[in-house]
């Protein structure tokens, strides 16, 4: 059984200001250690409950920031940019189930530190007709992959808008949410018990056989009929929605509002991470 573990740092229990998200400061420092140790803790479960191969993925920001020299031994580490699949690469490897850990809510929720892939670009992504968050989007790139998303972590109002995309998925709450940059959390030694029996309990159930493959994810079934996937993006401001529509495939819905089709979710997600980085021109 192979687990990819994919980890984020602002639903990581303790983290509640962009502060504690940017490089070059102390309060980054700290939180990228609770980050490594979450990541270790649902390493060390996803092993204990049986797992041959686990691979971690750093899915934060310029996904560098792990600190390798305290991961568990055993993991294979992926970090850097750019990469095809963002915040899945490791899918590749043949991945049989997929951890996101740390992860937050979408764009424009109530949760903490809420965005979607870019705060500064993206205020909605809609496929299909259905908002989603990074984890909508990225569990359906799994599920092209044939891999299941089994165990998620982050605030209240993450695993409450997330649990109705992934029904057999266990989820761990660190955090509640007050605001978008307040709220209670656990400690992160608490935090870390939670994820690690979760971890283990979501893999030895899964090679048990306790939960069997899921449908695909309502976003991917127009490409695995061969329709083309409708994707809706809503920027934060005309300027974006100018820069973004030099691109020849986007057509321009109103000031804001853009629209482009593409075959699959892989492609979806490709074209969202072009453009978020080609909005760093209006920075």
């Amino acid at each position: 059984m192979k687990v990819l573990i994919s980890t984020d740092i602002e639903g990581v229990a303790g983290v509640f200001h962009a502060e504690q998200t940017r490089p070059g400061n102390g309060e980054y420092e700290r939180a990228r250690r609770w980050m490594t140790e979450e990541a270790n803790a649902a390493i060390e479960g996803a092993f204990a409950g049986g797992a041959t191969e686990v691979w971690v993925n750093d899915s934060h920001g310029g996904f560098r920031n792990l600190l390798p020299d305290l991961l568990d031994e055993r993991v294979h580490a992926v970090l850097g940019k750019p990469r095809t699949l963002g915040m899945m690469a490791g899918l590749e490897s043949g991945a049989e189930l997929v951890f996101m850990i740390g992860y937050h809510a979408k764009a424009q929720s109530r949760g903490i530190l809420a965005h979607t892939i870019n705060s500064f670009a993206f205020a909605r992504v809609l496929m299909n007709g259905a908002e989603a968050g990074e984890a909508g989007l990225y569990g359906a790139l799994a599920a092209e992959y044939g891999a299941r998303v089994a165990l998620l972590s982050g605030d209240d109002v993450f695993v409450e808008e997330t649990r109705e995309a992934f029904p057999e998925a266990d989820f761990v709450t660190v955090k509640t949410a007050s605001g978008h940059a307040s709220g209670t959390t656990q400690t992160p030694a608490a935090a870390c018990a939670a994820i690690r029996a979760a971890a283990r309990e979501a893999v030895a159930r899964r090679i048990g056989g306790g939960a069997g493959r899921s449908e695909r994810l309502n976003v991917t079934r127009s490409a695995a009929q061969g329709r083309p996937i409708e994707c809706e993006l809503r920027v934060q401001t005309t300027a974006l929605a100018d820069l973004f529509c030099q691109w020849p495939t986007l057509a321009r819905v109103d000031g804001v509002t853009l629209r482009f089709e593409t075959p699959s979710v892989e492609h979806a997600v490709r074209t969202l991470n072009c453009l978020s980085a080609m909005s760093f021109m209006l920075r």
